[in-house]
């Protein structure tokens, strides 16, 4: 039976990862540094030749992260699919995308990004948007059905594996995937610059839930045994409390203050 891939792969270095100053930019591109990375994963990704999606969100850094980082995919004619749902969790500036204009302005002329489910309000991080626990866990959910449905729709007609890159943030991968090791690893996440992991996703999971290639898994963390669903709960609130304090995230109180005057 074919079988969807998801290789997800944090953006590489964006200037608002240099110091926290920078994080004051808007929506910022990547740095050298971050070009010379993609570089990198364009001679390092395992059969690029397998692609079958390009998907990104719609934040500069990831959109040029995966036009750089997959180029024999976008020779081939296949665009970067804008997803807004795979933004970043706050709404720092660093984090806040650029109006769909803005984006059209820029990527419209090669003609390699697919702004199409970008509309006005994707960055006005309030409502399904906004920079909180509740609503990045909600765009997460959405954000793997609309890939399993991508993926066994092209199952169905084509007969094939489906590989599909996804480009996106390093606090958003955690809700993303659901693992929550090693989430203070760097600057808000456990993802390096352009690391790759690849998943699939668990078999009649309503949330279309994913779980870690074996391959993948034991490249990174060897024979380690994976973290119970009650470690996974202690450290997804020890991550939430800690970008809370640094300002990454609404804090939970006030989200729920929010709530209650709905």
């Amino acid at each position: 039976m074919p079988t969807t891939y998801l290789h997800l792969v944090r953006h590489a270095q964006g200037h608002h990862n240099l110091c926290a100053a920078n994080h004051t930019l808007p929506d910022p591109s990547l740095t050298t540094l971050g070009e010379q990375q993609c570089q990198a994963l364009s001679q390092t990704f395992p059969d690029p030749q397998r692609i079958t999606h390009l998907v990104a969100s719609p934040l500069r850094r990831t959109l040029y992260t995966c036009l750089l980082s997959f180029p024999a995919a976008v020779a081939s004619g296949k665009k970067v699919l804008a997803l807004p749902e795979l933004q970043e969790t706050s709404d720092l500036p660093c984090d806040t995308g650029s109006s769909p204009s803005k984006l059209h302005e820029e990527f419209d002329g090669k003609g390699q990004v697919d702004l199409s489910r970008v509309h006005e309000g994707w960055n006005s991080k309030t409502g399904r948007w906004a920079a909180n626990a509740a609503a990045t866990e909600a765009r997460a959910r959405v954000a793997r059905l609309f890939l399993r449905t991508l993926g066994s729709q092209s199952v169905t007609s084509t007969g094939e594996d489906q590989h599909i890159v996804v480009v996106t943030h390093g606090g958003y991968l955690h809700y993303f995937t659901e693992d929550w090791d090693g989430h203070e690893k760097f600057t808000g996440t456990g993802w390096a610059n352009t690391e790759v992991r690849s998943y699939e996703f668990v078999p009649g999971s309503e949330d279309a839930s994913l779980v870690e290639t074996r391959q993948s898994r034991e490249a990174r963390r060897g024979s380690e045994i994976p973290l119970t669903a009650d470690e996974q709960r202690e450290l997804r609130a020890m991550a939430e409390k800690g970008w809370a304090d640094n300002g990454f995230q609404t804090p939970k109180e006030v989200e729920d203050q929010v709530e209650a005057k709905l």
